[in-house]
């Protein structure tokens, strides 16, 4: 492509916009629809508490549960803007909910404790994590102060106040993880199966495959690289994930949270993997332009910590029952608990010191303590 016709290609698309990307195409697969009308009884009347309220899943959910009227809906997150944002939009469309916008960081206590007392959540959306792969690869010790001793906070005053339910939103990475991220998300997949023995508050985890139209998705940068008129990158021409678009991935956690008993894992029937090569494809193609043509495909190389093929389940999880078609309940394993909460403690030790950079070996020989198989930086499971 030249470099005239590529200016005039990049304007047109900036002029004319996108057609619209047909989901089930993407997906190869109808959506999954789940019937939202026993939900109301779980949500109704409650105070709810949605943590990472800004963020993709739990900005939907922060749209979504209003629709079941309850007593009082907080928005917590430490991002202002997407705060303020998301708050603004669901006032403007339902004027009767009594909407609280918390600015608080699940990593500080003291405020978390603060707002369990003053507001006593009885339901509580667990969203709020480090996501990103390769930037958690570069910052080990934020991923596990985040995504493990932050929700480690949040669980303890769950139990602390009595909430009824704690919905832990996890990640198709946190199984056999070969990245930081994913490993701290196991960890706190252990930790709070190990929590959820407690019967005051009944725990769950909700795991999801890639999200469809999150921020730092795959499609939204192609859409984004397809609008500057630059090429796709794909890292891998075998890379393949799993996909659900947000509305099916907030459908699963309300479903999930009525279903519970405590305890369980909860993952969506999401049909078989997306080459992401091929989505690549069908995004040009289905934003009306022609591959290697108009916008070219440029294999980049696996990133760091990036496997080829992801895994909704463990070995040792059983698929022990099918609900609503599409959603399979696993009963959690036989925890390592004292290996466990050694490796929890020795963890805490590392990430409190003033100087993380220099230990990222040390927390992830730790994390294959607890995680047999834990990967290394860069090594990638086929």
């Amino acid at each position: 492509m030249n470099r005239k016709r590529n200016d005039i290609l990049r304007e047109g698309i900036k002029q004319a916009g996108f057609q619209e990307i047909n989901m089930e195409e993407i997906l190869g697969r109808k959506p999954v629809n789940i019937n939202l009308n026993e939900i109301a009884e779980f949500v109704k009347g409650k105070v709810i508490l949605v943590t990472g309220a800004g963020g993709s899943i739990g900005s939907e959910l922060c749209r979504q549960i209003p629709n079941f009227n309850p007593e009082k809906l907080i928005l917590l997150g430490r991002g202002e803007n997407s705060i303020f944002t998301i708050e603004n939009e669901i006032k403007v469309k339902y004027p009767h909910i009594s909407i609280v916008p918390v600015i608080a960081d699940i990593q500080d206590k003291k405020r978390l404790e603060d707002v369990f007392a003053y507001y006593r959540p009885q339901i509580i959306f667990h969203a709020a994590a480090h996501k990103h792969v390769p930037l958690m690869e570069l910052n080990p010790s934020e991923a596990i102060k985040n995504n493990v001793f932050g929700t480690r906070n949040v669980a303890e005053y769950a139990l602390a106040y009595r909430a009824e339910s704690f919905v832990y939103i996890s990640s198709d990475k946190a199984v056999n993880p070969s990245s930081i991220m994913g490993a701290s998300k196991r960890l706190a997949e252990l930790m709070l199966q190990s929590m959820g023995k407690f019967k005051d508050t009944k725990f769950l985890i909700v795991r999801f495959g890639n999200v469809i139209g999150s921020r730092g998705s795959v499609i939204p940068l192609f859409l984004q690289q397809i609008k500057a008129g630059q090429p796709i990158t794909v890292t891998h021409p075998d890379m393949v994930r799993y996909f659900m678009t947000i509305p099916e991935a907030v459908q699963l956690v309300f479903q999930s949270g009525v279903m519970a008993k405590g305890g369980e894992t909860f993952i969506l029937d999401m049909g078989k993997p997306v080459k992401i090569l091929d989505l690549a494809h069908n995004v040009i193609r289905l934003s009306g332009l022609e591959p290697n043509k108009d916008i070219k495909i440029v294999l980049t190389g696996i990133r760091p910590g990036e496997k080829l093929v992801e895994e909704m389940f463990t070995a040792e999880e059983k698929r022990i029952t099918v609900k609503h078609d599409s959603i399979y309940v696993c009963e959690p394993a036989a925890l390592p608990e004292e290996h466990l909460h050694e490796t929890l403690l020795k963890l805490e030790e590392m990430v409190s010191q003033k100087i993380t950079f220099v230990i990222a070996d040390e927390i992830r020989s730790a994390i294959g303590q607890i995680i047999p198989g834990f990967q290394e930086e860069g090594v990638v499971h086929e």
